[in-house]
């Protein structure tokens, strides 16, 4: 059955738009079942997680974690409930429009969480480097700009690329061989790309994927230059400690990607272990993250140890009651 199309003409050009697109990830992959309830799984402890770190930490020096944590929420709540939709129920097609839609906002977190990763580096790299101009560098003011900034562009940039697509026709396959939009893979797809379409997305893949590591390189490359100055050993590995957090959420946000698309270039790789590995980096860095910087920020610690002794008040007190009723 050939695919419904449709034709939108502006300008005098004609842009054949489909009415569907149709994904094939995660096609024959045997036991996929078990694999969607570790999806649904880590989606409730991601809410759960995330929802959490936002409702304990209310000063502006926790303000760079709690928009992580709020981007981490947006970004797997737009990404992981359209995966139950698409396996849970057989719904393998998406209508073009929310396609464009569920493509504009999973990338757009992904950017956002990417780049909420460099200003958490630029922090560290202040109070390492700068650590006497620390509180009149670090505002509150300054890093709602930064956030503020970094926001804008990328919802430009997540916009233009939605607004090339859309401006393409699509005359042969309809089927993305990914588990979402992915930009890349429906340009492909299309019949009439220009150098300008292909120029955008150099710009974009530098922008979204290659920029926020080289600076995150860069930036820990200053800090290990400052550290190295320092007489005392132990005072390096206190400065240290206070970067674990940043660099473990770093390399599980970047590795997988990265190894997965080395691999695909140096040698065969299955389709569905690379769409499932990269599934994998887009979903596990939200559920870590609430746990990784709840173990090291203080207010979290003290919310989670108040929660704790006012639960073990509570079950004190219903065993009391319950003795009392007992007695009678």
């Amino acid at each position: 059955m050939v695919p419904k199309v449709k034709a939108a003409t502006i300008s005098n050009v004609t842009f054949v738009r489909p009415a569907k697109f149709y994904f094939s990830g995660f096609s024959n992959i045997p036991h996929v079942t078990y694999f969607l309830i570790f999806l649904c799984f880590v989606y409730i402890m991601t809410v759960v997680g995330n929802v959490f770190l936002m409702s304990t930490l209310h000063t502006p020096k926790y303000m760079i974690v709690f928009n992580l944590a709020l981007t981490d929420l947006c970004g797997s709540t737009a990404l992981i409930p359209k995966l139950f939709e698409t396996f849970l129920f057989d719904r393998s097609d998406i209508v073009y429009e929310a396609c464009l839609s569920y493509m504009f906002f999973v990338l757009l977190f992904i950017d956002v969480q990417s780049w909420i990763l460099v200003t958490m580096a630029y922090d560290r790299f202040i109070a390492i480097c700068f650590p006497l101009k620390y509180h009149s560098i670090v505002t509150k003011p300054a890093i709602a700009a930064m956030l503020l900034f970094v926001g804008v562009v990328l919802l430009t940039i997540r916009a233009l690329t939605v607004g090339t697509i859309d401006r393409l026709s699509f005359c042969g396959s309809l089927e993305i061989q990914s588990f979402f939009c992915d930009p890349g893979i429906i340009l492909h797809l299309a019949c009439n790309i220009t150098s300008l379409d292909v120029i955008l997305s150099f710009v974009v893949f530098t922008t979204s994927v290659c920029l926020p590591p080289i600076l995150i390189t860069l930036t820990y490359v200053c800090i290990a230059i400052a550290l190295s100055r320092i007489a005392s050993r132990k005072e390096r590995l206190k400065a240290l400690k206070t970067c674990t957090s940043h660099l473990i959420l770093v390399a599980i946000c970047f590795l997988p990607v990265f190894a997965s698309n080395i691999a695909s270039v140096t040698s065969p790789f299955d389709r569905n272990a690379r769409i499932i590995s990269v599934t994998l980096a887009y979903i596990v860095p939200p559920l870590l993250n609430p746990f990784l910087y709840s173990l090291k920020t203080e207010e979290v610690l003290n919310s989670m140890k108040k929660l704790c002794k006012n639960r073990l008040s509570n079950i004190t007190m219903s065993k009391k009651v319950f003795s009392a009723m007992m007695t009678k």
